[in-house]
């Protein structure tokens, strides 16, 4: 069974769809936020699932390294599930090609440093593209520069918003987290030439 810590920043919908996912393969240990009194550590608590707290306004440029405290040893893969903190240092180095993240576009479309949230949807939305999607992907030194794991496309329509995209965007990502997660418990994920293969 493989064990998880998920990291969410707010109200946490993507750790949702973990902990309801059907046929899990896996176990989530630990719900790390990145503040108190967001909804996503009350998700992690209705599940009964252990929470911390790791903001930026008490470690500071330790973020990281807490995390990796509470992680090491702990836990097989860590998920990115609406986190908006960049992970550094040791940690990427400690969990190599055992971070995942899921991120709002089709990377490497709109994606890199700042584009999160709704900048990524507002951009998409403006630049009038006819498909947009989700993305995941391992995580590495660069922002959104790991290897993709899933993608899955969603239509851009002219008269969508930006919300609109964004809950048709989170449809998909509701359904893909899971999946890799499921990938990488039953060991189909390879990364060859830095390029995901997926067995069948």
């Amino acid at each position: 069974m493989l064990k998880i810590a998920v990291l969410v920043s707010g109200g946490g919908s993507n750790l949702q769809s973990i902990l309801d996912y059907e046929n899990k393969n896996y176990q989530v240990e630990m719900v790390i936020g990145s503040k108190e009194g967001i909804y996503g550590l009350e998700r992690a608590k209705n599940a009964g699932v252990e929470t911390f707290v790791v903001s930026k306004k008490e470690y500071g440029s330790e973020v990281s390294n807490k995390i990796l405290e509470l992680t090491k040893g702990k836990v097989d893969l860590i998920v990115l599930a609406g986190y908006l903190s960049i992970l550094d240092g040791e940690i990427l180095r400690e969990f190599k090609n055992r971070i995942i993240n899921i991120h709002p576009s089709l990377i490497p479309s709109f994606c890199g440093d700042k584009m999160y949230g709704m900048h990524v949807h507002n951009a998409v939305k403006k630049s009038g593209v006819r498909y947009t999607g989700c993305t995941v992907h391992f995580v590495n030194e660069e922002v959104d520069g790991g290897a993709i794991i899933l993608q899955e496309t969603v239509p851009v329509y002219f008269e969508d918003t930006a919300e609109d995209i964004q809950k048709r965007v989170l449809v998909q990502e509701h359904k893909l987290l899971p999946k890799a997660i499921e990938l990488i418990g039953d060991k189909k994920i390879q990364i060859i030439d830095g390029i995901v293969k997926i067995d069948k």
